[in-house]
């Protein structure tokens, strides 16, 4: 059989390979159990690239701060951390810094240790006034019972870093993108992304942008219901599936806690999914070529939170954690992810 030919036996130590096989299997499982979604992506082969959140760690393994807090009276400034390593944000922290006052968020550090921490927006070609922060204390959430703070983003509020010299997908490389959201805090302005985008902050045409949009904009023409969408922002055009045409197999996820996902080969093929955050498996919205005049893919690296590629800046809404991982994510990856943020526990 094929493990003679290979040179190795049925028996090893003692143990039959059936064994040997569910003891690994039972290995990989324990992993994953005790991973959080960076793990994951790394050990499907995908590393993360960037990977942001307020709420927790995406590596089981971190144990840096999440983002940064600036109170508007003094404006001092306090970087918020973590109860644990790996664990849920120190919102304590947050609390007795900000008592008494109010508080924007000014930093959103990446964990990777890529550098990819997200900053104010500066100014872009539909916006030449730059964004401004997010209120630091305007949601809070639980994650497991621990109070938590999200990124709640309103019209005018973003957040870029340009990455493309620090491991940020460019031109036609294979990316993954995920993000969790909420489908209570949509509106229909461009554009509530999250993802790769123009490094110079202007609309450089077609390819040049692919992030995950999320909310209620009907870029073509031609929706069903009302949303919000799972769509790809991939500049001049929020796609649904593969045209401009309306994709059938979307769906809306107007649910409290949302998980977005794409992947773009660069080259062919991208695919769209969602799912609630808090129970059940991810859809498939779309898997399959990408448009007419989007292959290949001229993606620059820059990084998007809350904004269009151009800094289009009227968008609503909220941001807890998302990543960015190079190479093609499988599914199987995708799914484990999805999972991981389900058995995270977001709630109230």
């Amino acid at each position: 059989d094929v493990y003679k030919r290979q040179g190795i036996n049925a028996e090893y130590g003692g143990q039959s390979l059936e064994m040997i096989t569910l003891t690994l299997i039972l290995v990989l499982l324990f992993s994953i159990a005790n991973s959080n979604p960076c793990d994951i992506y790394a050990s499907g082969g995908t590393p993360c690239a960037c990977a942001h959140s307020s709420v927790r760690a995406l590596f089981s393994a971190y144990n840096g701060y999440l983002y940064q807090v600036q109170r508007r009276t003094d404006r001092a400034i306090k970087n918020i951390g973590l109860l644990s390593t790996g664990g849920h944000a120190n919102a304590t922290e947050q609390d007795e810094f900000c008592r008494g006052t109010s508080c924007d968020i000014t930093v959103i550090y990446d964990q990777t240790g890529h550098g990819n921490d997200l900053t104010v927006g500066t100014p872009g070609g539909a916006n030449p006034r730059g964004n401004t922060p997010a209120d630091a204390t305007a949601e809070s959430i639980s994650i497991r019972r621990n109070k938590v703070y999200s990124v709640f983003i309103k019209p005018g509020e973003g957040y870029f870093h340009d990455g493309a010299r620090s491991g940020i997908a460019t031109g036609s490389e294979p990316e993954g993108i995920y993000m969790v959201t909420s489908g209570t805090h949509v509106n229909g302005g461009c554009c509530f992304d999250y993802g790769n985008a123009e490094a110079n902050r202007r609309d450089n045409g077609a390819a040049h942008m692919d992030a995950i949009y999320f909310g209620t904009s009907c870029w073509f023409g031609g929706c069903e219901g009302t949303g919000p969408w799972v769509q790809a922002d991939l500049e001049n055009g929020l796609f649904s599936g593969g045209s401009h045409r309306w994709n059938t197999n979307q769906r809306a996820f107007p649910d409290r806690f949302v998980t977005a996902m794409s992947k773009n080969d660069g080259l062919k093929t991208f695919a769209l999914k969602g799912g609630n955050a808090q129970s059940g498996g991810l859809y498939t919205l779309y898997d399959g070529p990408l448009p007419e005049g989007y292959s290949p893919m001229k993606k620059e690296g820059g990084i998007i939170l809350g904004t269009g590629g151009d800094d289009s800046s009227w968008s609503a809404g909220t941001f807890y954690e998302g990543a960015m991982v190079r190479g093609y994510p499988s599914d199987a990856t995708e799914n484990a992810v999805h999972e991981n943020i389900v058995a995270a526990g977001y709630g109230f």
